[in-house]
């Protein structure tokens, strides 16, 4: 880069820094008014001017960027190797995938083979199942942690069990221990969904560096957001190979776009019944997709990853002030809990209505929106009550008592680090009105309650700051 285009590019950097701040001028949170989001992109004018950079270079595939960006999320995870992808969907779909890989011999799944997971589950970790032909065995999940019940892994195991697919429910690690020593024991793949549980870690170990395979998402609702994106990260080379084939079109060809020869073989190959020479560029090991993501996103993803560590003590912050604010009303409300190795990363504060509760789920629900309190339930609920995949062919181990109970009763709000401890107050603020409205008599510390939030609402009902 010579001097002339580097002081242009200073100088536009400076304008896009000047653009942010005119933006993102702090505004006033008015609370009753103001939204209250349960998730939504944080970022500063360094994520804009990394774009900007990017799109000035004018490269529109994975270049520069996307190379700094996974050695950096490898990093970052203790993994040696990451591949990034243009959603969290692709990227399960590409792990999974790639145990089908002819590659992995003996070991390959083939369709028919079966594959644990849950049903209380967000669509795409059990789509990339029945997409490669292969069975969901469904199990039910443990109330408050809401993640697999590994109490029924054993059982689950058929003659045609080869694989173990599950999700970190809203950053909360599931049971490891468990869960390997049963893989192991019965030499089945691994794959850990870490969608939701980026930053995540069990036992002091990073979350997505137990199993074979790994699987991220950077929609803007996660722990860091490349706008669309993801990533499957995995210690083994040949599965990281096999990952990227599948990624790239299913070719055999290594080469990085807009490189050629990097084997100093390509017109030296001879494989299937290709005739000796032909372009390894265009050689096809696997049946794929081009699930590529572009250079832009990868810019955006440098500078977030950057932001990671503060990102999750905010998370924290957060989710313990609502663990905190919320305890008074566990007669009421099941609180998320996590296991004794478990240090989430929370995407969501998950709670669920007791079937004792003299309200249910929507009451509470239809009055925090109502109160500009976001919400969302827990992803699909019971994925077989869908239409999608009632004529699905599968099995359930047990029975899906819990993942019915948390389809009618489980919702999250919001921890992530575009809350303040002003949003805090008010949404704590919210439920304590409505457990006074309903239950009309005081509930847990009434001196602490009056004394904390009550007065924040003044006779008609209206948030007085």
């Amino acid at each position: 880069m010579n001097h002339r285009e580097r002081e242009i590019r200073d100088s536009i950097a400076r304008l896009v820094k000047q653009l942010y701040e005119l933006r993102h001028r702090q505004e006033r949170f008015i609370p009753g008014e103001s939204p209250v989001l349960y998730a939504g992109r944080v970022h500063d004018e360094r994520e804009m001017q990394a774009l900007v950079d990017c799109s000035l270079d004018f490269w529109l595939t994975l270049g520069r960027y996307g190379a700094d960006f996974e050695k950096s999320l490898a990093d970052f995870l203790g993994t040696k190797n990451v591949v990034i992808t243009n959603s969290g969907s692709s990227a399960n779909l590409l792990a999974l995938s790639s145990l089908s890989s002819p590659m992995l011999k003996e070991r390959r799944l083939r369709p028919g083979d079966e594959v644990i997971t849950v049903a209380a589950s967000f669509p795409t970790t059990v789509s990339p199942i029945i997409q490669n032909g292969l069975v969901p065995v469904f199990l039910d999940v443990e109330l408050g942690t809401y993640n697999i019940d590994t109490s029924l892994l054993e059982e689950a195991i058929g003659k045609r069990t080869r694989a173990i697919f599950a999700a970190h429910t809203m950053g909360n690690p599931f049971d490891l221990d468990t869960v390997m020593r049963v893989a192991e024991k019965h030499n089945l793949f691994v794959i850990e969904d870490a969608c939701d549980a980026l930053g995540s870690s069990y036992d002091g170990r990073m979350v997505g560096t137990f199993g074979h395979l790994s699987t991220y998402s950077f929609y803007p609702a996660h722990h860091i957001t490349t706008g669309e994106g993801g990533a499957v990260a995995t210690m083994s080379g040949k599965l990281a190979w096999i990952v990227r084939s599948f990624r790239d079109w299913g070719r055999d060809c290594w080469c990085d776009p807009g490189e050629d020869d990097a084997c100093r073989r390509r017109f030296s190959y001879q494989l299937g019944s290709l005739p000796y020479g032909y372009d390894h560029k265009y050689i096809y090991r696997h049946i794929g997709y081009n699930l590529k993501p572009l250079d832009l996103q990868a810019a955006i993803g440098v500078e977030q990853l950057r932001k990671l560590p503060n990102f999750m003590a905010a998370r924290e912050h957060n989710f313990q002030r609502l663990y905190r604010g919320l305890q008074r009303y566990e007669g009421y409300l099941i609180l998320p809990r996590a296991l004794p190795k478990a240090d989430p990363c929370w995407f969501g504060f998950l709670i669920t209505v007791r079937k004792e509760a003299p309200f249910g789920r929507n009451h509470l629900v239809n009055f925090l929106e109502a109160h500009k309190v976001a919400t969302r339930g827990l992803f699909a609920g019971n994925l077989l009550r869908h239409p999608a995949y009632q004529e699905v062919p599968h099995r359930v181990v047990g029975s899906l008592q819990n993942t019915d109970f948390v389809m009618a009763n489980t919702f999250f709000i919001g921890v992530y680090p575009g809350l303040d401890d002003a949003k805090i107050d008010y949404m704590l603020s919210v439920f304590d009105r409505f457990m006074r409205e309903k239950l009309r008599k005081p509930v847990g510390n009434e001196r602490e309650t009056a004394a904390r939030y009550v007065q924040d609402f003044s006779k008609d009902g209206s948030f007085s700051p």
